[in-house]
């Protein structure tokens, strides 16, 4: 047995994951549909690789229920998220499973030009494509495709994970591919920071007295002990019963 502590991450020697951090990305909702199913889920891997034919690419875990649906349709959408984003909203595609939730339901969407799910809500864009290759890596599954179609939906700026992180005090979910390297980050400000914060038991969002919870009216410095009773977990909802102090 490895020296590894109940709750750390195993990881390759000679990997300092913190650097992973300096790596910049932005948000991602990405969809498909597969016969009746449809789904989507939020990744931070959606990358350009070559402008003719115009090929881009994504990264899904295999544990995601997107990645089974893309396996079997060959095509996805992925949509580009403005830096307003809503918490609630980026936690309805993040922290919950298209298994037993219809992430769709109240959402403002339509059908796209390939049968793929096109999300309207907090889009700038929008890139419809049609799989060409699939490469597996382990943990995730890389598709390459062809972009059959790329459309601009509103004038914005992007939101970045750099932002959904430091500013908006987001969290990364267990099967993202930038997880271990979130962890080894949450730690090492966890050590230059002495702060009391509190953690959601369900979806692991930290609420932070320092930043507080701008997108529902809580200003900065405010302590978890002061919310409101009827204060939610911006990500999943869940109540203030639910979220324990990290120390």
């Amino acid at each position: 047995m490895s020296g590894q502590k109940p709750g750390e991450e195993a990881c390759t020697p000679g990997l300092d994951l913190t650097a992973f951090w300096s790596v910049t990305y932005g948000l991602y909702v990405v969809t498909t549909k597969a016969g009746e199913k449809k789904n989507g889920c939020l990744v931070n891997t959606f990358i350009q690789t070559a402008s003719e034919p115009c090929a881009v690419c994504i990264s899904l875990s295999k544990k995601n229920l997107t990645h089974d649906l893309v396996m079997g349709s060959g095509r996805f959408a992925a949509q580009v998220l403005e830096k307003e984003t809503p918490l609630r909203f980026l936690g309805t595609w993040g922290f919950r499973t298209g298994r037993d939730t219809d992430k769709f339901e109240g959402v403002e969407h339509r059908e796209g030009a390939t049968g793929c799910p096109v999300v309207l809500e907090h889009t700038l864009a929008s890139f419809e494509v049609e799989v060409t290759e699939k490469v597996d890596c382990g943990t995730h599954t890389l598709f390459l495709g062809r972009t059959v179609k790329a459309e601009k939906l509103k004038p914005g700026e992007p939101l970045t994970y750099a932002y959904y992180h430091e500013v908006k005090g987001g969290r990364t979910g267990r099967n993202a591919p930038g997880y271990l390297a979130s962890r080894a980050h949450d730690r090492d400000i966890e050590r230059s920071h002495e702060m009391k914060k509190y953690v959601c038991a369900v979806c692991g969002y930290t609420y932070d007295p320092e930043k507080g919870d701008p997108d529902n009216g809580v200003d900065a410095g405010t302590p978890f002990e002061k919310l409101p009773d009827d204060w939610v977990c911006p990500v999943c909802g869940a109540g203030k019963d639910q979220f324990e102090s990290e120390g």
